[in-house]
């Protein structure tokens, strides 16, 4: 098999003969290694919204204590899901990247509220987000009242945050992003590949989104 700097190189070199940008080729080039990587199972299962087939795939990297992502999800979110996932044009993924042991918590009481329904996953993950600062200041008393408000019983929100195999699953999935997909900061985004750090606002999302879907 020829490696992959050497299929780089050449392609790099064509480009220069035919006048096209190096700097779009490498990117397109990070773009497909991403994509391949971000497609390897993970020890626990995407949270999904939209079709699989949708023409763009929006993957977050979040933390649950980000003031960031909390606001992507406030203010973004919503536009994002009326406009693009629910009319199937994206298929956005929400993967877990626990900045602190309160995010960790967090992340697998909504995976215990949800099991394997992405609607109870995401709307859990929504009013984790809204209550962020109780969230930070008494995590357990608030991740208990959340987990009442689903329905779990006060034993049943112990057993969930201190469920090790489940933190295991987690740590396992941090790790992979950390190493392989070299995420360092919430929130972060891979879109059709290509990683952006940071909240986007909509306008800036939707630009994006547009120029997607037009090739």
């Amino acid at each position: 098999m020829i490696p992959i700097r050497h299929i780089v190189a050449a392609a790099l070199s064509l480009a220069a003969l035919a006048g096209f940008s190096p700097r779009h080729l490498v990117s397109e080039a990070i773009a497909q290694d991403s994509t391949a990587a971000l497609a390897q199972p993970l020890a626990l299962s995407d949270m999904v919204l939209g079709p699989a087939d949708a023409p763009v795939s929006i993957i977050e990297y979040a933390s649950l204590t980000c003031p960031h992502c909390a606001a992507f999800e406030e203010n973004v979110f919503p536009m994002l899901r009326s406009t693009y996932i629910d009319t199937g044009k994206v298929r956005f993924v929400f993967r877990p990247f626990p900045l602190d042991i309160k995010a960790a918590a967090a992340t697998v009481l909504a995976r215990c509220i949800a099991g394997d329904d992405a609607e109870k996953f995401f709307g859990a993950v929504d009013v984790l987000f809204k209550q962020q600062n109780q969230v930070i200041a008494a995590t357990t008393q608030a991740l208990k009242e959340i987990g009442k408000q689903s329905g779990m019983s006060v034993q049943a929100v112990e057993a969930c945050i201190g469920d090790q195999a489940l933190l295991d699953k987690l740590s396992a999935d941090q790790n992979f992003a950390l190493e392989t997909l070299k995420v360092k900061s919430t929130p972060t985004f891979f879109i059709n590949g290509e990683k952006i750090l940071g909240a986007m606002s909509f306008e800036e999302l939707d630009g994006k989104i547009k120029s997607l879907l037009k090739r």
